[in-house]
């Protein structure tokens, strides 16, 4: 754990930093912080997509990830969540804030809050980090993911504002259970499932970039499940090929 508490330190320092200058960017150049934030996310997200073997179980991930988590209603939970967040952090109100933009700041801090927790948490490094960690004692990538998941929270909380800091219940959490798991999960997934694993994550992080640069709308939240769902994929296609070629 105590990799993920390191973690969880320079995601919390890097939020600060880019707090600061949350407090004082202009309109004008909030669209510049927004690109380069919405390419840097498309950036990492494409290079953890493509090196998926199996596109097909990616799409059927996906698919029907998407599905489950639109009927389930995952981003309105966990916008919901942030917004409780929000509310529990902010001990006083402005007086008399006018109604939007209030909605629009509790927006921002729930989605800082989701966007950077999924940022943070669906690559390879966060799963194979807290495997080495807590099966091997190994904590360096754990380490070296920490140092780039501290200038990616200084770029999304100058954009979403401390909703980004908030994620590290996100990464304390999930990167923590999994290092506390480690043993029992390594077996499970198996290297092609880690694979597939971190190209389903790669997708989520292309939906954040493609929000962040404003080409469209993703509930990126809803797509979860099929984080779940892509080591089943992996260990069924196979079979099915085979049943295939078997005829």
């Amino acid at each position: 754990m105590i990799a993920t508490i390191v973690n969880c330190i320079a995601v919390l320092i890097g939020s600060l930093i880019g707090l600061i200058f949350h407090a004082r960017i202009k309109d004008g150049t909030k669209d510049v912080v927004f690109i380069s934030a919405g390419l840097i996310a498309f950036l990492i997200g494409i290079s953890l997509a493509i090196a998926t073997e199996s596109f097909i179980g990616v799409l059927l991930a996906v698919a029907f990830g998407g599905m489950i988590g639109e009927a389930l209603n995952i981003e309105g939970r966990i916008l919901k969540l942030g917004g409780f967040f929000e509310r529990i952090s902010t001990r006083k109100k402005p007086a008399a804030p006018a109604a939007a933009e209030e909605g629009k700041e509790t927006r921002n801090f729930a989605l800082g809050f989701l966007n950077a927790s999924v940022l943070f948490c669906v690559g390879a490094m966060t799963v194979v980090g807290a495997i080495q960690a807590g099966a091997e004692g190994n904590y360096e990538l754990i380490l070296i993911k920490s140092v780039m998941d501290g200038f990616m929270a200084i770029m999304f909380a100058a954009v979403y504002g401390i909703g980004v800091a908030f994620s590290i219940i996100t990464i304390l959490v999930y990167q923590g259970g999994l290092t506390l798991l480690a043993e029992q999960i390594s077996p499970l997934i198996g290297a092609a499932g880690l694979n597939e694993l971190s190209a389903i994550g790669g997708v989520l992080v292309v939906m954040i970039g493609i929000n962040l640069l404003g080409l469209r709308t993703i509930k990126t939240g809803n797509f979860i499940p099929a984080l779940l769902l892509v080591p089943l994929a992996t260990w069924l296609i196979p079979m099915f090929n085979e049943l295939i070629y078997s005829w």
